[in-house]
This record gives structure tokens, C-alpha cells and sequence, in this order.
């Protein structure tokens, strides 16, 4: 089963990160704001997907590029955003 990375977009601006195997269920997810969701979302409703990764063969290759993601700068991930492709 295919793994993916997404960037969030929050109501206040920031970004968040996070994968799945279903990233439109999860997006479902975060946008009901529940225990499903993750907390860092729930005070910052709506949420709108702003970029989702290419297909990841498995968990781990999905958590690297994750952890790659999230400690990139603000401006770093933005342009990840507007170039559309996945970091190297």
C-alpha cells in the first residue's frame, strides 16, 4: 500500500506535515477537527491541502521524507509548494 507526504495549510498560515495511505480521508480528518485529527489542526481550522507527495513504495521512505519536510525553513517548504516537486 502507497504511502504519501502532505503539507497543510492552516487558517492562521502555518503549514503542517504529516503522511498517510489515504490522504484525502486523512484531509477529512483534520478538517472535522476531532480526535482524529491532529491537535496542532484542531484550533487552527479550516485546513486546505497545499501540495501531496508522489506515491512512497512503504512507512519508512514516507516518515524520511516527513522528517526532511518538517525541518525545513518556512520559506523552504513555500517554495516546495510553488515548485510542486519533492525535495532531493
Amino acid at each position: 500500500m502507497p504511502y504519501f507526504v502532505y503539507i497543510l495549510r492552516c487558517a492562521d498560515g502555518s503549514l503542517y506535515t504529516g503522511l498517510s495511505t489515504d490522504p484525502e480521508r486523512r484531509l477529512a480528518e483534520h478538517q472535522a477537527g476531532g480526535k482524529k485529527g491532529a491537535r496542532y489542526t484542531r484550533c487552527r481550522l479550516p485546513v486546505e491541502q497545499v501540495w501531496l507527495s508522489q506515491p512512497l513504495p512503504d512507512r519508512s521512505s514516507a516518515g524520511a521524507l516527513e522528517w526532511k519536510i518538517k525541518h525545513m525553513s518556512t520559506a523552504q517548504k513555500r517554495a516546495l509548494i510553488g515548485n510542486g516537486s519533492a525535495p532531493v
